[in-house]
């Protein structure tokens, strides 16, 4: 039987995505044991490397969440959130609607305890510790059902948290799971990386770089990345490069490591 993973505790030797994450957009919330992380990546890219993956990702959320709004959406679930930045999902949110509920989670303690500082005051939002990989456990947990109407449409972002989860968890079935409690009009919106395309040895340095995280990256093919919206609708222009998802014309050349795609569950 598979063993459930237990949500962790605060170690500052062990380097947790969410720091490196911030590490690679320029934020401050990030250790040396994360920074060293960010910076084996960072010397994989030959061209400007401070235009990595998660910079491009971070650009493509945003672009997606204005998407959601805009098709009127007004709930919106994080899971994966990583640290908070200058403009966060709910700062998107709430400069369109101040009532629009955002329910950010993440399974790092200290990802939960800076957004607690931010979201504490806001009634239409709140952040909970919980694990991508025990979906029911996040579906269950009163802070999400006391904020969140599973009747009405939910934007539902998965953004660069699944290449961190492991085949024996089923990625795959836990996008089902949790999209079978959306709506009509609910939004999926994934990014994922890939090396599809990209030198193999690269590749190999890329997911070397992250082997002693607590949960080491796996890259998946596009077309597998693609079954991910089974159930969604995807709209245009489909599973994308992260730079190129409905971006304007001075965004950066795309990194061809990220891909990305925003589904519409139509019943």
């Amino acid at each position: 039987m598979r063993e459930e993973p237990a949500l962790p505790e605060f170690d500052p030797a062990i380097p947790v995505i969410a720091r490196v994450y911030d590490a690679a957009t320029g934020g401050k919330n990030h250790l040396p044991a994360d920074r060293e992380v960010f910076e084996k990546m960072r010397n994989l890219f030959g061209r400007d490397r401070w235009v990595t993956p998660a910079t491009e990702n971070r650009r493509f959320l945003r672009r997606a969440v204005r998407y959601l709004l805009n098709a009127g959406v007004r709930q919106f679930i994080d899971i994966g959130c990583g640290m908070p930045s200058r403009v966060n999902v709910h700062d998107i949110v709430h400069g369109v609607d101040p009532t629009a509920k955002v329910v950010y989670i993440d399974y790092d303690p200290l990802v939960v305890t800076h957004y607690r500082a931010l979201v504490h005051a806001l009634p239409a939002a709140t952040v909970f510790q919980a694990d991508v990989r025990q979906p029911e456990n996040i579906l269950s947990h009163p802070e999400l059902t006391e904020l969140i109407d599973f009747a009405e449409p939910v934007g539902l972002l998965l953004v660069a948290v699944l290449h961190f989860v492991a085949d024996e968890y089923d990625p795959r079935g836990i996008v089902a799971r949790l999209g079978e409690k959306l709506a009509p009009g609910s939004h999926l919106v994934l990014s994922h990386m890939s090396a599809d395309g990209q030198d193999p040895r690269i590749a190999e340095q890329f997911t070397a770089a992250f082997a002693n995280m607590r949960d080491p990256l796996v890259m998946r093919p596009r077309a597998r990345i693609a079954t991910f919206f089974d159930g969604f609708e995807l709209v245009p222009p489909g599973l994308a490069e992260g730079a190129e998802w409905n971006a304007p014309e001075d965004e950066p050349p795309a990194s061809g490591w990220l891909a990305v795609g925003v589904g519409r569950r139509t019943k």
